[in-house]
């Protein structure tokens, strides 16, 4: 199990890769919010690839002002560290208020992810 991820969220991600890879059109709320603490990068994730279990699709913000849909594999995520030695951590309270392609159009406006 990856820690950045609980099983619950782990099993609405798949669903949602499921789904994706099944041709669905789907635009689903965000997941999980992961961040890094002590840089300013954040992933919302939406999907998780069904094939592999660590490709992640979601709204990729790297602090560089050019948010964007994308991919990355959990695996990665967890060996990250920031400048202070931070490792990347999952938001604990956060809760998707609006499905993914309205947070993309938001950060693509304001240049970063907005909660």
């Amino acid at each position: 199990m990856n820690p950045l991820i609980t099983e619950d969220e782990r099993r609405q991600l798949l669903a949602h890769g499921q789904a994706r890879s099944a041709g669905q059109a789907i635009d689903p709320l965000p997941v999980v919010r992961l961040f890094t603490p002590d840089a300013h990068a954040t992933w919302l994730l939406a999907a998780l690839d069904p094939a592999d279990g660590d490709t992640a699709q979601g709204l990729i913000d790297l602090g560089i002002s050019m948010p964007e849909l994308g991919t990355v594999k959990l695996s990665d995520l967890a060996a990250i560290v920031g400048p202070r030695q931070q490792p990347v951590m999952r938001d604990r309270y956060f809760q998707a208020v609006r499905p993914l392609s309205e947070y993309l159009r938001l950060a693509q406006e304001n240049g970063s992810v907005v909660d």
